[in-house]
């Protein structure tokens, strides 16, 4: 990893080792070299919808086709992972060209010594393209941890909670979920709501973290944050360890979750593409209340101790509780009917009995 600027290299740390390199030697070393002032213009560019976006992740077999790279970077054929940074590329930080490991660098359920498991694909019970295996990971060091992702976010906060003291760890991260965090957070401050401070509760969880939590937990089995497109979060401004009163009642319940939500649905709203799921959850013993959002590409909503139904939803269900009301009203009007139809043919009945005893 190194930094190109100004025809120098700044070394900095990797897994392995702190190394300086020309950039005339990148190619033959096998090493990314970035022309970082061709980086710097096209920076805007790759900031997201938000503007607030700090790094590209990408897989090495896709690094020349991203189109506002691809004239700005020269890659040998084979790409090491790494982290460059491009100093003054954008007014709130350092711009980083993250480089992942391969997928196919997952050997028995590890990456190295990092244990990460199996993803549903691998199984061969993948219900949709969503829910297909990564497409690399973002490899994390001790020294790496802290580099700043997007304006409130860095590596650190969607590492996996388990294998501690084992380095490097590996992330699955994707860029449109920082993205919408960004932009839910610009949403929030926009309403008053101060945002000094977003905690990140969970973020990646590898397949075999996920799946010992266990269904009991309340983690679904196939989660999107095995896929990096998921986190669960809290506004913590004052750093106490536990969500703010985002609504000012003078409580911090999962009311203060609900402030969350309208602004997901506002930057839904606007920007479709990043559709996705919202949850509320309660506080337990463990923690206070929070919000998971997700950029899955389609609506879901839902709450601890219930699903909140979407629109199509609540559409669908509005229908059949019409379908039935109207089963309903046909049979009662059918029933009368027949109720009446019956009655006529009992005194019908009674009136040719009598006419029949006269005549006799």
């Amino acid at each position: 990893m190194f930094t190109v600027a100004a025809g120098s290299v700044t070394p900095l740390r990797t897994a392995t080792a702190q190394v300086s390199v020309n950039p005339d030697l990148a190619a033959v070393a096998r090493i990314p070299a970035v022309d970082s002032s061709s980086l710097r213009s096209v920076v805007g560019t790759l900031a997201g919808r938000s503007g607030k976006l700090l790094a590209r992740f990408i897989a090495p077999p896709r690094v020349l086709s991203v189109a506002p790279l691809a004239g700005s970077l020269n890659y040998s054929s084979r790409v090491i992972p790494g982290i460059q940074e491009v100093a003054g590329a954008s007014s709130i930080g350092s711009f980083s060209l993250i480089t992942m490991r391969s997928f196919r660098d997952k050997i028995a359920g590890s990456v190295g010594n990092y244990r990460i498991g199996f993803w549903p694909q691998e199984r061969g019970r993948a219900p949709s393209e969503a829910y297909e295996n990564p497409e690399g990971f973002i490899e994390v060091t001790r020294e790496n941890q802290d580099t700043r992702i997007s304006e409130h976010f860095r590596l650190r906060d969607f590492l996996t909670h388990d294998q501690e003291d084992v380095w490097p760890k590996y992330l699955v991260l994707r860029e449109p979920l920082l993205d919408k965090l960004e932009l839910v957070i610009q949403e929030l401050q926009s309403e008053g709501v101060p945002v000094r401070n977003v905690e990140v509760l969970s973020g990646f969880r590898t397949p075999q973290y996920n799946k010992a939590l266990g269904e009991g937990s309340g983690r679904a089995l196939d989660s999107r944050h095995q896929f990096g497109d998921a986190a669960d979060i809290f506004i913590d401004s004052n750093r106490d360890g536990r969500m703010d009163d985002l609504n000012n009642d003078g409580r911090v319940n999962i009311s203060d979750t609900r402030v969350i939500l309208a602004a997901v649905e506002r930057v839904e709203r606007a920007h479709p593409d990043l559709l996705g799921g919202m949850g509320l959850y309660h506080a337990t013993g463990s923690h206070g209340p929070f919000a998971h959002i997700d950029v899955r590409g389609s609506r879901a909503r839902w709450v601890t101790g219930g699903r909140l139904a979407s629109s199509s939803r609540r559409s669908r269900a509005s229908k059949a509780a019409r379908a039935r009301a109207a089963r309903s009203r046909s049979a009662s009007k059918a029933k009368r009917v027949a109720s009446a139809s019956k009655a006529k043919r009992v005194a019908s009945a009674s009136k040719s009995s009598k006419r029949s005893k006269s005549i006799k």
